[in-house]
């Protein structure tokens, strides 16, 4: 795995990211790792001092970690959200919509399928985190 894909400005987390548990023992980390399942709410309470949260995908097709970033970013989580694990480039877009903005997959991206990937769908039909306006609302304001 190399660097992490982020779309963010700020400077990448240096520090590794601790289990859950370990986390929520001692607390004085601030990058956490959740693991598929996890309850991403335990972390609420946290939020105010922890830089990163990676969530990891074991498969392709689990999609616990969508719920993961919605909850997070609902509750008002700013810092890094990473995707790890088997993230597939299709996926990152639906991903950023969900709020996740750094990603590490197992397997490398070619950059311009990438760009091709994001750039895919012109208009948003529904808000999400990522902010975009959904097309009925720049039609119909």
């Amino acid at each position: 795995m190399g660097d992490p894909l982020r779309f963010r400005d700020d400077d990448p987390a240096e520090e590794p990211a601790v289990t859950l548990d370990a986390f929520l023992d001692q607390s004085n980390s601030s990058a956490v790792r959740l693991e598929a399942g996890e309850d991403a709410r335990a972390l609420l309470p946290h939020l105010d001092h922890i830089s990163l949260i990676e969530i990891d995908f074991p498969r392709f097709r689990d999609g616990r970690g969508y719920s993961s970033a919605q909850i997070l970013r609902e509750a008002g989580y700013k810092g890094e959200l990473r995707a790890t694990g088997d993230v597939l480039v299709d996926q990152i877009d639906h991903m950023r919509r969900c709020g996740f903005d750094g990603f590490a997959p197992n397997a490398p991206i070619d950059p311009a399928v990438l760009e091709a990937s994001l750039n895919r769908y012109k208009y948003r039909y529904q808000t999400a985190a990522d902010g975009a306006v959904p097309v009925w609302k720049l039609r119909h304001g």
